[in-house]
């Protein structure tokens, strides 16, 4: 399958599923009593039960006990030696965080950094090969928005540990990096990253502050031919931090668009997930939204005002998120973020 067919295939998966739908052991029980505090207020952050470990120290302490998103608590008597994931953003926080040597298998899509190319494949984000699953012999295995909670389940019947987690907000993939980084005794290198994800997403914050709210652009988004994404989803809060106005906004979660809504609604800025090209018609997505039948009339079209982000920090909740969320503020306000 060629690049673009498969990024495009795995944006829409992601927009289809999303639609439709342990190192040295220690004696004393380590419990994170509320890691969704840990990214900052409204996390969705998987749900823990231990006084938070050292912070000063920035060692974790085992046993610890943890829940994910599921509401599954996990015990770890040490830090996890072999880890496997089947998510990209799940992939690029865990090689972000110092994990490499201990990743022994991520999903057929994962291909950042360069080096998740050369680990052994694991198959589909919504539906892994469970027997390569198996044979990978991973002490856990973490998953993103893509699996649905009956896979989830049916995995964990197969007696595979799985680490789901859903990420709605920023701040919920801060908080998830973070928890990546007590589970496996990487906190330090957790933070650096949290650190540098607070500072891109304070950058962008303080350059549209100014923006009033009669001035705010509106702002059409489409991360696969005929999708666009409304409340409730990170996509959406990224356009808002941006100082922007999802003109899709009245819808929730990832739906497919009216085209004459969007006609009507007049974007100033459209953002569209650059290299993706639809599968029928072979043509880019960019071509396919300058071209619909009525769309010449939308400001951002007559305007030249047609962007496209990268679609890999556009659609994966992880390490480079906040770089996606600098790139469409950079869109939207060119003359204020630089």
């Amino acid at each position: 399958m060629k690049r673009n067919s498969v990024k495009k295939a795995f944006i829409l998966t992601v927009a289809l599923v999303t639609a439709f739908s342990l190192a040295a052991c220690g004696k004393k029980e380590t419990e994170i009593s509320n890691p969704s505090k840990l990214g900052g207020e409204g996390t969705k952050a998987p749900a823990a039960t231990t006084a938070a470990p050292s912070t000063a120290a920035k060692k974790t302490v085992y046993p610890l006990k943890i829940k994910d998103a599921t509401g599954k608590e996990f015990t770890f008597d040490k830090a996890p030696e072999r880890i496997a994931s089947v998510s990209p953003a799940e992939t690029e926080a865990l090689f972000a965080i110092g994990l490499e040597a201990n990743i022994v298998g991520v999903s057929d899509f994962d291909d950042y950094p360069e080096a998740a190319k050369t680990k052994p494949k694991l198959g589909s984000i919504t539906k892994p090969n469970q027997e390569a699953v198996i044979a990978s012999n991973a002490n856990i295995v973490f998953t993103g928005v893509s699996m649905k909670s009956d896979t989830v389940e049916k995995l964990r019947a197969l007696n595979i540990n799985v680490f789901k987690v859903e990420p709605k907000t920023v701040d919920d993939a801060i908080a998830n990096i973070q928890t990546y980084g007590i589970i496996t005794d990487h906190q330090e290198q957790a933070e650096k990253v949290v650190a540098k994800m607070k500072a891109d997403r304070q950058k962008v914050v303080n350059a549209v502050k100014d923006v009033k709210q009669e001035n705010k652009k509106k702002v059409y988004i489409e991360f696969a031919p005929g999708w666009t994404v409304g409340s409730g989803e990170f996509m959406d809060e990224l356009i808002k931090l941006c100082g922007g106005i999802n003109v899709a906004g009245d819808g929730k979660g990832w739906y497919q668009i009216s085209e004459e809504k969007i006609i009507q609604q007049n974007p100033g800025v459209i953002l569209f997930a650059n290299g993706v090209v639809d599968s029928k018609s072979k043509k880019p997505l960019e071509e396919i939204i300058r071209t619909r039948s009525g769309w010449d009339a939308i400001d951002a079209v007559k305007n030249k005002q047609v962007i496209g982000l990268d679609q890999d920090m556009l659609s994966r909740p992880g390490p480079r998120m906040t770089d996606g969320l600098l790139e469409m503020a950079k869109g939207i306000y060119p003359e204020l973020v630089k």
